[in-house]
């Protein structure tokens, strides 16, 4: 399985998550989910029945009988297989006996070694569903990504050679298309805002690619935010949902599907009740663009943005923690030009409170592109109110939270001419970490060897001299940091030792 950011996938084994929140794939891949399709929306007849107040029929008969939901939604289900090259080594020619076992030398002799760049091809599972009679079905991006070769698995058992339409890496959405010769049966899309935490829900899909298979919970939680990407808003659900489960959908009991089954919290790769599916109502927004232009255009403001913790509301003399902490600010980019400054906390975009970081990016993301927006930020206490453009969210640019750590061992240094050109930085003044000790404030901070300090209580800070004084000077239990790593700006607040 591998693990995208804090997910699961089966690619066959890729980790790079240490905390193994899983993408749900059997071999590689995750599934499919569908849209509506009036007024840009595809939305299939029943739903409009449910959504004016009247349950779909067969389903709202049902109440909880899962035995008629599970009859009514199962042909919609579909069993995806993506087939994609790898490069290395493949583990299908390996000896069986072992590199040092009875046998290798025979397989040695016989056989021969596989090259330790050879090219080999693998096919993962997932699931998906259709969302239009002609064919359309939505899933996970994973599950389809640099695939050679999509086959879709009908519930009779035909299978099919799909293509992709349509997909959208940052929320993990693709929409593929098959060409069955006939109209296929398509599933309503509900409301996932509608959602309330605790109601019943049903997830349908192919776990380590047993077809169709129905598991039952309910609704955990929903606005999960869990490291995925800027763009994070899970439902999170307690129904059974394993590898291969990944494209397919969560349903309410009106036979509705509210969430695209996508990810696992789970240190075994198994299901352990903690599950993520991507709410519905995100996938309806992005379905005319997947569908007409093959991606999606987002709006984009030029700044990067990290959460304000309690103790980084109080260095900077805000009464609660919340908005979203500007750490860096495009040069020459809207935020920019409209006079945003690095350090403002951004506490209203477009006339929207923002309560917390996460929840800037997908406002930004879904206004038009030109509309100018009033952005209300604090500044040195103060409130102000600027407006900027709206522009293009361009693929290279990746405009995520920067995640804030709480973490005086500390031991800083001159940046000379001689470290800045080591280091490959483009300065020769400032302060660079030379050492954090274990345990200290501020390795409790977050504070890392090679970081460099801009700023110090919001001075900047170009000498031991101007740090020392800027160390001295706070009178509040905490001192804010501004340090810069790499290509990325993070405001970092270390609490005094008492």
């Amino acid at each position: 399985m591998k693990l995208f950011t804090n997910r699961y996938f089966k690619l066959e084994t890729h980790v790079v998550a240490a905390i193994g929140l899983g993408c749900l794939l059997t071999g590689a891949a995750i599934g499919e989910m569908w849209g509506t399709a009036a007024q840009g929306n595809w939305l299939h007849p029943a739903a409009h029945a449910s959504q004016s107040g009247e349950p779909t029929p067969a389903i709202a008969r049902a109440g909880l009988d899962f035995v008629a939901l599970a009859k009514t939604l199962k042909p919609i289900v579909v069993n995806i297989s993506a087939k994609q090259s790898a490069e290395g080594f493949d583990p299908g020619s390996a000896s069986p006996f072992g590199d040092q076992g009875p046998g290798a030398e025979f397989w040695r002799r016989f056989f021969g070694n596989p090259s330790p760049r050879e090219r080999f091809s693998e096919r993962s599972l997932g699931s998906g569903f259709i969302i239009d009679k002609q064919g359309f079905i939505l899933t996970n991006n994973h599950v389809v990504e640099k695939a050679e070769e999509i086959l879709v698995k009908l519930s009779d058992e035909s299978e099919f050679k799909a293509k992709i339409v349509g997909n959208d890496p940052k929320t993990d959405i693709a929409l593929i298309k098959i060409d069955a010769k006939k109209e296929l049966p398509s599933a309503p899309l509900g409301d996932s805002d509608a959602l309330e935490v605790g109601e019943w829900i049903v997830a349908i899909g192919n776990p380590f690619g047993l077809d169709n298979t129905v598991t039952s919970g309910i609704v955990s939680a929903k606005g999960r935010h869990i490291g995925a990407g800027p763009y994070d808003n899970f439902i999170q659900t307690d129904a059974s949902i394993n590898p291969g489960n990944s494209g397919g959908p969560l349903i309410n009991l009106h036979g509705e599907v509210i969430g695209i089954n996508t990810a696992i919290y789970s240190e075994t790769g198994g299901s352990i009740g903690i599950g993520f599916a991507i709410p519905i109502n995100l996938a309806k927004q992005l379905l005319p663009q997947l569908k007409d232009r093959g991606k999606v255009t987002r709006g984009f403001i030029g700044v990067s943005i990290q959460r304000v913790t309690p103790t980084i509301a109080n260095s900077l003399g805000l009464k609660e923690a919340q908005g979203a902490l500007v750490a860096d600010v495009t040069p020459k980019g809207p935020a920019d030009s409209a006079g945003v400054k690095t350090g403002d906390v951004i506490v209203s975009f477009d006339d929207r409170d923002i309560k917390d970081a996460n929840d800037l990016p997908g406002l930004v993301a879904n206004t038009p592109l030109g509309k100018k927006a009033r952005v209300k930020v604090i500044r040195d206490g103060k409130e102000l109110v600027l407006t900027l453009t709206i522009t293009e969210l361009k693929d290279e640019i990746v405009a995520a939270s920067v995640p804030a750590k709480e973490k005086l061992g500390l031991t800083v240094q001159n940046i000379t001419p001689e470290i800045a050109q080591r280091l490959g930085l483009d300065r020769s003044e400032g302060l660079i970490v030379a050492n954090v000790a274990p345990g200290s404030p501020a390795d409790d901070a977050g504070l890392e060897q090679g970081d460099v300090i801009l700023e110090v209580n919001r001075k900047p800070v170009r000498d031991l001299k101007e740090y020392q004084q800027a160390i001295e000077d706070t009178g509040k239990p905490s001192i804010l940091f501004l340090v810069r790593r790499g290509e990325t700006s993070v405001f970092l607040a270390l609490k005094k030792s008492e």
